[in-house]
């Protein structure tokens, strides 16, 4: 879960005011010392802490609370309010030129995924039906060029690359020119990395900024760095003026203190955050879902657009014909399986919902071999018993078992859970039905 330490802590002291039906000043400042600890020790920058908590309590100890019938409520509100415009209120969206192409340099020390994440911007913005063109120009670390290549390769996105004997300056200006010549409208930028900021890294992203004059500069830092990537975006910017941040390992070990302080400490705006590996992992921040998802008040908006992405529209409505007219069958179950693990892992699914906790979460254990071993089971079947499973009998057991590698147990089991969704299905069915019949409100006099 994202921020997994700090969330707990910040619900726990927030939670403590919930069931109080009147706040004290003494109930605001210890509920906010505990605050305060819990930004701390998640490495948010000491001053953007201290700031933070000093707005709180100035709106939680006037009226709008102490006069509230839920006074706790309000001041859980208002720490949301806070934390989304310490992110920046509102998604900040990528600087798209009037007349293409679009030109966007890439920045950051070695080891944050600046490459990969260049790699994850193209596919990205090839979604959008644009046509983007990733040029390398890191020509100093070894096999950084082929890894663009294999990255472009993956995402199907044209590489421009002119060897590693050339001047960076010179093989961004030809880039521009080859993109404009065939049609690209966006050109990503990916240049050369140090283990630290140097006057030579610099002075070089300088001379590429100064001769292809880009519409944004995006600095990729590593979340997990907590407050060292704050220093390093503060550093980046005072010399290059960086237009947005992207916060790279998220679904990490991070903290949080990058997400929190970056944003108050530079003046400029995360636009992305990397969730994962994967190249289709690359997210648009949005500070008011984050913050809610801190809370544990959830983030129901991602996961729906998750699941626009993931989910098959036209399966979905054969399903929900299926489901009304009680024909589910296993096959449906299947390919319900895989179209949940497109979503991603179960835990991360959990978190965008409203009312759980990290601390419920650890106590869900979904196991990767289950999954496997019910397609397993399911795959092993013949096609008429995955139609109607009230045909397989104890002899249909023993054979599926051994097909599968699974035991007799296994199948039992399965043909429990599925008898039972079935049942649930139909019950949510019958629901509907009778409210239709009886009114728009389920009542026969509405």
């Amino acid at each position: 879960m994202i921020f997994e330490s700090l969330s707990e802590k910040l619900q726990n002291a927030l939670g403590k005011l919930r069931s109080k039906g009147k706040l004290t000043e003494k109930d605001v400042d210890t509920a906010l010392r505990e605050v305060r600890l819990a930004l701390l020790e998640a490495d948010v920058n000491f001053r953007v802490v201290k700031d933070f908590v000093k707005r709180v309590k100035e709106r939680a100890i006037g009226s709008e609370v102490m006069e509230s019938l839920t006074p706790g409520q309000q001041v859980i509100k208002i720490v949301n309010e806070e934390l989304t415009i310490l992110m920046g209120e509102r998604e900040s969206k990528l600087n798209i030129a009037s007349t293409p192409p679009t030109i966007i340099l890439m920045c950051g020390l070695q080891g944050a995924g600046k490459t990969t994440t260049a790699g994850k911007l193209a596919n990205n913005l090839l979604k959008q039906n644009k046509r983007p063109l990733l040029v390398a120009c890191d020509i100093y670390r070894p096999a950084a060029i082929k890894q663009l290549e294999v990255v472009g390769e993956r995402v199907g996105v044209p590489v421009f690359t002119m060897g590693d004997r050339n001047n960076p300056v010179d093989i961004a200006k030809a880039a521009i020119e080859h993109g404009k010549k065939n049609n690209n409208d966006i050109i990503i930028i990916d240049t050369a990395g140090r283990l630290h900021i140097d006057d030579d890294l610099m002075e070089e992203l300088e001379n590429i900024y100064s001769t292809v004059n880009p519409h944004e500069v995006l600095l990729v830092v590593d979340a997990m760095t907590g407050q060292d990537a704050v220093n390093v975006a503060e550093t980046f910017n005072d010399r290059l003026e960086i237009t947005g941040v992207i916060l790279t390992k998220l679904d990490g070990d991070a903290r949080g203190g990058a997400a929190l302080s970056i944003r108050s400490v530079t003046k400029k705006p995360i636009k992305f955050v990397g969730m994962g590996e994967k190249l289709d992992q690359l997210e648009p921040f949005h500070p008011d879902r984050m913050a809610s998802r801190i809370l544990g008040m959830g983030d129901v908006l991602s996961l729906i657009e998750k699941a626009q992405a993931s989910i098959d529209e036209k399966k979905a409505l054969e399903l929900e014909k299926k489901l009304r007219s009680q024909q589910f069958t296993l096959d449906d179950f299947l390919d319900q399986i895989d179209q949940m693990k497109n979503l991603g892992p179960i835990d991360e699914i959990l978190g965008m919902l409203p009312g759980i906790n990290s601390k419920a979460l650890k106590n869900i254990d979904v196991n990767e071999k289950d999954i496997i071993k019910i397609k397993a089971i399911i795959q092993s079947m013949t096609p008429e018993e995955r139609n109607d499973p009230s045909i397989i009998d104890s002899r249909r057991k023993k054979r599926i078992a051994m097909g599968s590698g699974t035991t007799v147990q296994d199948i039992n089991r399965l043909l429990k859970q599925f008898k039972d969704t079935k049942k649930m299905m139909k019950r949510f069915t019958n629901m509907e039905k009778a409210i239709k019949k009886k009114g728009k409100f389920g009542f026969p006099f509405f």
